[in-house]
């Protein structure tokens, strides 16, 4: 059998005939491309060992993605006896790396295999990025089709490859943030950030403060009818994340940022009376009352609550435009603070004003996440505290910037943001300095300030999204902008076949009709 050893970038090529670039992202560790093709049929069973209820549970979103709810799908079977033509998931302890997998595609079969869930649920994913466009769309799935051969060998970068997403200033519900985390996954991005609390609206249930969500989550900006979430909807939503083997990072965003609470509960704020809610977009004028020891005792419970409704490691305290907040009395309440989160078994994470507590004060194990590398002064402040760093630079990882002076939608304050943009750097070298053992990866924010609907959310999420995620998942050696625009291009196709709204950039040859 002719066999085509790839050297990376993925370009692929024949003696006898060019063939179109691999359209995976992100980019894996090598791919080995092989003749002959795996032919998809009504016939094609997925295949598990008996017993592996994990493996199984994958094997049952794979044959989702291919057939929807109500229609036939392709048959999950947990037996040691492997038909002609199937695709198998197996578990093999020989790779290592929690997030590792090897994906071989020949003629007789498909094999997924990896020691962990999470690598085989990667190695679907890759797998689905080999299926066609049209799979996406319910009328057209279950079809015959081929998928050519190869193999794949894969490892992440980086252990935390993550998005934020705001539904602070613009809520969404649970329906949707299951979307957002899905869209996540299938770049292989392993964390979900939620900004739950701001000046615009207060998200999330907390026993025994209940106007924090029926007065502090009643708006949003422009005035809209805002929502929150039950502790059963958020419990719901890090269930879903994780059977996607996504952790969600709440953040509670302290001692600024904190209007919406102040609504509900003025003695938060040191005032008798209730400020007006704030349905804008201006920042740091809002500040808690950190010499009132009422404070402490909310603050207490809401870091019980969500560290209990939480099984990740994290909780986030924001932490950042505390401008109305003076700097001891900041320092003194994140300390404070981040002692009552290690009290309740969870690490501390903030922005990277937090890196400017003393090396006393800063609890093992925090994390600082950076979004003003730009500034000489945050990243000295950052390599000389002992910090954990991540990184989400304004610049380039902002989700919620302008594609350029023309977007409808969005904001600038950080200048506009091409896909090119969001591709080109290198978090290894952003900050000069930094220990690699302290770097723990990167996450990609959408703040909603202008972001209303969820057609707005995948406007600007795609297709920059998949841009970091390749930063945050594929050796940077292996990274090039050409390689990727190449790659990026058939991706046009897969969101338009699932109805994804998505920005069409003109740096990229979108492929649409497929």
């Amino acid at each position: 059998m002719l066999r085509l050893l790839l050297v990376l970038p993925l370009m692929l090529a024949s003696t006898a005939f060019a063939q179109p670039t691999l359209p995976l992202i992100p980019l894996p560790t090598s791919v080995e491309v092989r003749s002959g093709t795996f032919a998809f049929s009504p016939a094609t069973r997925i295949v598990v060992a008996p017993g592996d209820a994990e493996a199984e549970r994958i094997a049952g979103m794979l044959t989702g993605w291919l057939g929807g709810e109500g229609e036939k799908r392709p048959r999950v079977s947990a037996t040691t006896i492997v038909p002609d033509s199937s695709i198998v998931l197996t578990r093999d302890a020989s790779i290592v790396g929690d997030e590792a997998y090897v994906l071989d595609v020949s003629q007789g079969r498909i094999e997924l295999r990896a020691s962990t869930g999470a690598g085989l649920f990667y190695a679907a994913q890759t797998l689905r990025q080999l299926f066609p466009p049209s799979v996406e769309r319910a009328a057209l799935r279950y079809r015959t089709f081929d998928i050519g051969a190869v193999r794949v060998e894969d490892a992440p970068r980086f252990v935390w490859r993550g998005m934020m997403l705001d539904v602070a200033r613009h809520f969404f519900g649970v329906g949707d943030v299951k979307q957002v985390i899905d869209l996540a996954a299938r770049y292989k991005l392993n964390v979900l950030h939620l900004h739950l609390t701001d000046d615009q609206g207060w998200r999330i249930e907390i026993p025994g403060w209940p106007l924090l969500t029926s007065v502090g989550g009643a708006t949003q900006v422009g005035g809209g009818p805002g929502g929150f979430y039950t502790l059963d909807d958020y419990d719901e939503i890090v269930r879903y994340a994780a059977e996607r083997y996504v952790t969600v990072v709440p953040e509670i965003d302290v001692p600024g940022h904190v209007n919406a609470a102040a609504v509900a509960y003025p003695f938060l704020s040191c005032a008798d009376e209730p400020p007006t809610p704030y349905t804008g977009i201006q920042v740091g004028f809002s500040a808690l009352c950190t010499e009132d020891e009422r404070t402490y005792d909310w603050i207490g419970d809401v870091v019980r609550t969500m560290a209990q409704h939480t099984p990740g490691p994290y909780l986030h305290l924001g932490g950042d435009e505390a401008h109305a907040t003076d700097e001891a009395a900041y320092v003194a309440f994140m300390t404070r603070v981040g002692q009552i989160v290690a009290d309740n078994g969870k690490r501390m994470m903030g922005w990277d004003d937090i890196a400017k507590l003393p090396h006393a004060d800063l609890p093992s194990g925090a994390v600082a996440q950076v979004w003003r590398a730009q500034i000489a002064a945050t990243r000295e402040r950052v390599v000389q505290s002992t910090a954990n760093v991540l990184l989400s630079p304004s610049t380039n990882a902002y989700l919620d910037m302008k594609y350029d002076d023309d977007t409808s939608i969005g904001l600038k304050w950080a200048g506009t943001t091409t896909v090119e943009q969001a591709y080109e750097w290198n978090p290894e070298t952003l900050i000069e300095g930094l220990p690699a053992d302290r770097l723990l990866g990167i996450e990609a924010p959408l703040w909603t300030e202008t972001v209303a609907t969820f057609d707005d959310l995948t406007f600007l999420v795609l297709p920059r999204l998949p841009a970091l995620a390749e930063a945050g998942w594929t050796a940077q050696h292996q990274r090039t902008w050409s390689n990727f625009r190449a790659r990026l291009a058939s991706h046009g196709a897969f969101w338009t076949s699932a109805g994804l709204t998505f920005y069409r950039s003109p740096l990229v040859d979108w492929q649409i009709a497929r």
